[in-house]
């Protein structure tokens, strides 16, 4: 389904792309980025604070992060301050990094057992394909706060994966 290259790839284009999200936010003032836009969660920081509490939930599944306190519908209210989520953001895609680089085709190749909050069940599914969701995810949510942050006047630049990576695509 996918190989490591692939995980290797899909993490610098998520660390990239939220640089440049974080960057467009950090230009607009804390009550725009708090501002009720309509989207799922909410607003901006809602958005991105979601952002960050799935990834640290896929992560404690996938690398033995430490798992959120909070439930999936209280995941908008992670941080209070934009500045500590955003210190956040920066460390969560570093150590996605990291974790990218360790990845092998064996790994990828093996189920993945845990206990869904979401569903209040076990899940079994393929590593390979909750490694597709959870980049998946984080470009679907991001995608939201691009929109707002595109609304609210500011600009992130660039976000089509093939223009804004500049190393060889080879092996995927």
């Amino acid at each position: 389904m996918i190989t490591p290259e692939y995980v290797r790839v899909m993490a610098v284009y998520n660390a990239e792309m939220n640089r440049r999200v974080y960057a467009a936010a950090a230009r607009l003032d804390d009550a725009a980025r708090r501002a009720d836009r309509g989207a799922f969660w909410h607003s901006i920081h809602g958005t991105l604070s979601h952002l960050v509490w799935g990834d640290r939930v896929w992560m404690s599944r996938f690398d033995g992060w430490t798992r959120p306190d909070q439930p999936i519908r209280q995941s908008d209210t992670l941080f209070d301050a934009f500045d500590a989520m955003h210190a956040a953001r920066l460390d969560a895609d570093s150590a996605i990094s990291a974790w990218a680089a360790r990845v092998d085709a064996a790994w990828l190749a093996e189920d993945l057992v845990w206990f869904s909050g979401a569903t209040r069940r076990e899940q079994r599914r393929p590593k390979a394909l909750l490694v597709t969701h959870f980049f998946n995810h984080q470009t679907h949510h991001r995608g939201q706060a691009h929109a707002m942050i595109t609304a609210a006047g500011e600009a992130t630049g660039d976000t089509d994966l093939p223009f804004i990576l500049n190393f060889p695509l080879d092996n995927m």
